[in-house]
């Protein structure tokens, strides 16, 4: 292929693109209407009408698409629930090409615009450039991102010498239920030809700067009930005479953390790695504006003065959070009444080498003695719902090396290797049941707002495709890899002859089988392609 063809088959694939932006935000406008609420009960039939849409949006591509049916899980209160089917779709099964396994879930977290969004958070709204909506970053937006940039190689009938396999759930918000189970199942046939895994499920640490995520903190999520009796009563009648649930409740949270953010839970710290010398100098070299990031929480102070020390605490040492009280009063107005049951939620961010069944054992054993000494006649419950592990990843990496090589290549600099102080369980899972590679390439800004009120996601929201050159092949006489072609500012490095279509923000993998990997073409929803600049978030991989 000459250059001039390959210039072609460039301004083809743009202007599909730049023609289709619409469609593009119709389609993420479509996926943002449905409430897919996967922690609240009564939303669980948005659940499962959302993976209907995500299934029927990859047959359209002409996936095979096989929604596994997960049973259905009981509730705390007895109360039993249907859970959502995982889609595993396939496009492509040549034993010739490479498989790449992408994860996506679209489920979201409960929103209300009476919780302080500017917008409805169930209807897409754009707003200077970006689109606000519940799932628009977390994480309906980069599933449609790749499915997007798939349709545009298949609508213009480009051939696609990669394999592609899906994973989407809609339970990653509760905890991705039965998932955890259908990957062992699958293990030996829907992963077995799979050659790397990618998951684009977080976004960077700053707003401007591109980074690399090889770890998350776990999360054990925590119920502590306090009770003292079947009904409600009158604080009139029973005020001071009786020890009152959420009193109990009360001493009991605040029991756990200190005012400096220290837990006070006895021996939780016990297994927390010693800080070396090596990862203290990476936080070092991490760019992180303390400023920009107190402007993205709306808080004005934090806890730690120092760029390192936030990152401590963010990344290294498990944290504490109190998540709100169920059974107490809390509508508008003065009830003047004493509940007979409270339910306090609050949950650990735990670090690598935290064992889960040890935390429990520590919160149950902390709670049951604060709650001895107050000699309260209440019925006091604990339990754990919810706990997922850690997740970390060897920045060492070959594919973690080439990450580094490709954005320093594009942005001219090197990317920020950052952990993730919450938490991505399918990260572990994935690598430990399919002893694949799994990379995590965040593609959101740190102003994103995933969980929070007004998530919102950049119109110029990334599909990268990815190249790869088989080793040993001969290469046609296209622009060398080192060069580029320009489109206006627009660079597009390539190089050829054979080529597979891969999106995400970016992902690669270095096997015995491919070693050279870069950028076709890099697009923005509502921007020009032909108008990109670098400042337009562009990634490359580049394999040595």
């Amino acid at each position: 292929m000459s250059s001039s063809s390959s210039s072609e088959l460039e301004m083809e694939i743009f202007q599909y693109i730049d023609g289709h932006q619409s469609d593009f935000i119709k389609d993420l406008k479509e996926w943002v209407a449905v409430q897919s609420d996967s922690v609240q009960p009564d939303l669980r039939k948005e659940v499962i009408r959302m993976m209907v849409l995500a299934a029927d949006r990859l047959a359209a591509l002409g996936a095979t698409v096989n929604s596994v049916n997960l049973g259905s899980h009981q509730l705390p209160d007895g109360q039993d629930l249907p859970l959502p089917p995982v889609i595993l779709g396939e496009l492509g099964k040549d034993p010739q090409n490479p498989t790449v396994c992408f994860y996506g879930h679209v489920d979201v977290q409960p929103a209300k615009k009476e919780d302080g969004w500017k917008t409805d958070p169930y209807t897409l709204t754009e707003i200077d450039g970006n689109l606000y909506g519940r799932g628009a970053t977390d994480n309906k937006g980069p599933v449609l991102a790749w499915i997007n940039a798939v349709e545009t190689f298949r609508a213009l009938e480009l051939a696609m010498p990669v394999n592609f396999k899906f994973v989407i759930e809609g339970m990653e918000e509760a905890g991705s239920l039965g998932l955890e189970k259908l990957l062992k199942e699958e293990n030996q046939c829907f992963f077995s030809d799979v050659d790397y895994i990618v998951i684009s499920d977080n976004v960077w640490l700053s707003n401007k700067k591109p980074a690399l995520t090889y770890g998350s903190r776990g999360n054990a999520c925590f119920f502590v009930e306090v009770e003292c009796g079947g009904k409600d009563l009158h604080s009139g009648t029973f005020g001071g005479i009786i020890h009152e649930p959420l009193t109990d409740l009360i001493a009991l949270l605040d029991s756990l953390v200190d005012p400096t953010g220290h837990i006070q839970i006895p021996g939780i710290y016990d297994s927390v790695a010693a800080l070396t010398e090596k990862e203290r100098k990476l936080y070092e070299s991490i760019e992180f504006d303390l400023e920009e990031h107190k402007k993205n929480s709306g808080v004005k102070k934090f806890l730690y003065g120092t760029k390192e020390e936030i990152l401590l605490h963010l990344w290294h040492y498990p944290s504490l959070s109190i998540h709100g009280i169920e059974g107490a009063f809390h509508e508008p107005g003065i009830k003047t009444v004493i509940p007979a049951k409270v339910i306090g939620k609050f949950s650990i961010r735990q670090v690598p080498h935290m064992d889960l069944s040890v935390v429990k054992q520590q919160v149950v054993e902390h709670l049951e003695g604060v709650f001895s000494r107050r000699n309260s006649p209440n019925k006091l419950k604990v339990s754990m719902p919810l706990g997922a592990k850690p997740w970390l990843a060897d920045v060492n990496d070959p594919l973690y090396k080439a990450a580094r090589r490709a954005i320093k290549k594009v942005f001219g600099e090197d990317p920020d290797f950052i952990r993730d102080g919450s938490t991505v369980p399918v990260a572990r899972m994935f690598q430990t049941i399919t002893q694949k590679s799994v990379i995590m390439f965040p593609i959101g800004a740190a102003d994103d707002g995933e969980h929070s009120q007004n998530e919102k996601i950049s119109r110029f929201l990334l599909f990268v495709c990815l190249c790869y050159k088989r080793r040993g092949e001969n290469q046609s006489p296209l622009v060398p890899t080192n060069k580029h072609s320009q489109m206006g500012s627009f660079a597009v490095h390539w190089t050829f002859p054979n080529y597979c279509l891969w999106q995400t923000c970016c992902c690669a993998r270095q096997t015995a089988k491919f070693q050279t990997c870069c950028i076709p073409l890099c697009t923005f929803h509502g921007v020009p392609t032909q108008s990109l600049t670098m400042s337009h978030w562009q990634f490359s991989f580049h394999y040595q």
